[in-house]
């Protein structure tokens, strides 16, 4: 377990761009986290189970969770083992009867199981590595990096071109002077005295 880290469930969020669902995963004793995109059941689930709510009948996640305990099974921990073509792959670790099983889990699954449990979620060192982020760290090295320069393709020059030409032929001291004596009545703007 020692290539391991452990962490805990920091907070469930909301894509503002997409509406798709992010458990962020803090490292304990650390501010390294990590994102796992997740669906909108199981984000559900997971809030559920850390405020606590209680429900009417078990959810799926509860009803797994009373199926292990019905098996003489218990939930030992959680695991994200592993990060593939931006996929993570997680584990359910189980003892039952002396025996010490893991079972194949998405990483949204086992942590929905995890708060029911209130067992440890443990992450491999190699995905924190891979896919954790500092806040600091990030902020630094992107004020670090050079700005590069971006080019506009030929067409979005063209485009802007036209409002080169209209912002050099604007007069803006002429445009006052006719606002000033030609300005017409309008809603909420009241007619000038001559």
């Amino acid at each position: 377990m020692s290539r391991m880290v452990e962490v805990v469930i920091d907070s469930v969020r909301v894509s503002l761009t997409n509406q798709q669902r992010i458990v962020v995963l803090r490292e304990t004793n650390s501010e390294r986290y990590l994102p796992i995109w997740i669906g909108p059941y199981e984000a559900e689930s997971i809030t559920i189970a850390l405020q606590e709510i209680e429900v009417a009948r078990p959810q799926t996640h509860d009803l797994l969770r009373n199926i292990i305990t019905q098996l003489n099974g218990r939930l030992t921990r959680v695991e994200v083992v592993s990060l593939n073509d931006d996929v993570f792959y997680g584990n359910l670790v189980i003892e039952v009867n002396g025996q010490t099983l893991k079972v194949d889990s998405r990483p949204s699954d086992a942590l929905a199981l995890a708060v029911r449990a209130h067992v440890p979620i443990l992450v491999a060192r190699e995905v924190m590595e891979t896919a954790g982020i500092v806040p600091e760290q990030d902020l630094a090295s992107q004020e670090a990096a050079p700005q590069q320069s971006e080019e506009l393709d030929p067409g979005a020059e063209e485009r802007l071109s036209v409002f080169e030409d209209f912002l050099q032929n604007l007069n803006i001291e002429d445009e006052e002077d006719e606002d000033d004596d030609d300005e017409a009545p309008g809603p909420g703007r009241p007619r000038k005295k001559r």
